[in-house]
């Protein structure tokens, strides 16, 4: 059906149905977000295949948010490309994949299920079948219709047999959930746990992935192309644990095409190891990534409201109030706070002051006056010398985050210069 009064006829006699069949048939090998390219309907004893290439699925929403039950199968995919497609999802799903598992069926297919219940054998359908061609062939045809002709009737079926066992209820939640979840939001801080690779690093090398891999998320949402078009999961991964600071470094992870990192060089862009000089003739930048913008408060991208990017297990406590131990190691040249050791050769004992510091700064001899103590809160704004290591390990591990930060922002910047001077035409 390429019409869109037809389209208009069929919506008014699915919102008068009790329930009606869906599918749909799309590609995204090439883009970013799903091409819906067929959309499959049966009520009652008739079957329709609407083309959305040529008529405007707007009005079908109208049949989603009716009170008829929507019935599909496996519907985690079609519900994100009918949000994409009519801005709404069904207001009733009923999925026959779902409800034969709580039938213990485990999760099958629809042939499956059709041969169980029906001893029908499905066409089977060419997993290569380009369904953005015109016009569909007539087994084309057949097996578009035969995936929704018998969708009614396993919901009457298994809603009996859930019934029976009481399980409906159960089965009719857990449907609902599956709706719910069709509105699909991806976070692009979240794109580096997609990568396999990537769940592994730590640290700052962690904070590079997490940036990169949400910059490659966002272009590739923008030219609405594949992300391994934009950057390949091997070259996220070869970025973080690199940290490239010139373009002689990009060029040589694996997985970065050379003649990006060349054309950055080209352009002087300053994240990519070139010199962008002012008008008066003096370079902007120096050639290293660490020179960047300043990292905003929070530690940069992907930092967590109180917590930096990046920061690893022993700052994040100390973010958190927990004691963190002092960088140096005990051993005999460096006593722990408030334990006494011997002074040179004298063999006379020192008498460690409070808070004793690095390299046996908090002792004094025997005679010394004693140190003056703790400043009250809010006379000098100074930190108790108990306070101090705390404090002091605090500071380095916001400095490290704050390091993994600006790196990343530069390599992101650097590559986003790229993608844009050749127009991601082609994966990097």
């Amino acid at each position: 059906m390429d019409r869109d009064d037809h389209l208009a006829e069929i919506v008014d006699e699915l919102v008068a149905m009790p329930a009606f069949g869906v599918d749909t048939e799309f590609h995204r090998e090439k883009t970013y977000f799903p091409q819906l390219a067929l959309v499959q309907l049966s009520w009652g004893d008739r079957r329709a295949l609407v083309d959305p290439l040529e008529v405007d699925l707007a009005p079908f929403a109208r049949a989603l948010e009716g009170p008829a039950t929507v019935v599909m199968h496996a519907a985690s995919q079609d519900l994100e490309v009918l949000h994409r497609a009519c801005g709404v999802l069904p207001r009733d799903l009923f999925d026959t994949q779902l409800a034969a598992g709580f039938c213990g069926h485990s999760l099958p297919s629809l042939s499956s299920l059709v041969e169980r219940y029906y001893d029908v054998h499905l066409p089977k359908g060419d997993r290569l079948t380009d369904w953005l061609r015109r016009p569909l062939n007539e087994d084309q045809r057949t097996y578009a219709a035969a995936d929704v002709e018998y969708l009614l009737g396993l919901q009457e079926q298994l809603t009996a047999h859930l019934a029976e066992r009481g399980r409906l209820e159960w089965a009719l939640d857990e449907c609902q959930a599956l709706r719910a979840r069709g509105q699909v939001v991806r976070d692009p801080d979240d794109a580096w746990l997609r990568i396999k690779e990537a769940r592994s690093l730590r640290g700052e090398t962690a904070a590079v992935a997490r940036a990169v891999a949400a910059w490659r998320e966002r272009r590739a949402a923008e030219l609405d192309q594949p992300v391994r078009f934009v950057l390949s999961d091997l070259a996220v991964v070869g970025i973080a644990q690199r940290r490239p600071k010139a373009a002689a470094d990009l060029a040589r992870i694996r997985g970065v095409d050379e003649r990006h990192a060349k054309e950055a060089r080209r352009r002087g862009d300053p994240g990519c190891g070139g010199r962008r000089s002012e008008p008066g003739g003096a370079p902007a930048h120096g050639p290293r990534l660490r020179a960047g913008p300043q990292v905003p408060p929070g530690g940069g991208p992907g930092g967590r409201l109180g917590q930096p990017a990046g920061a690893r297990p022993r700052d994040r406590d100390v973010a958190r109030g927990h004691s963190a131990p002092t960088s140096r190691p005990c051993s005999p040249a460096t006593p722990m706070p408030g334990s006494p050791r011997l002074a040179g050769r004298s063999g006379r004992r020192a008498h460690p002051a409070p808070g004793g510091g690095r390299g046996g700064a908090g002792l004094r001899r025997p005679g010394q006056p004693p140190p003056r103590g703790p400043r009250a809160p809010g006379r000098s704004g100074l930190l108790s010398p108990a306070g101090r290591p705390r404090a002091a390990a605090a500071h380095r591990g916001a400095g490290m985050a704050r390091a993994a930060a600006t790196l990343a922002l530069r390599i992101t910047s650097a590559l986003g210069s790229v993608a844009r001077e050749k127009g991601s035409s082609s994966p990097i």
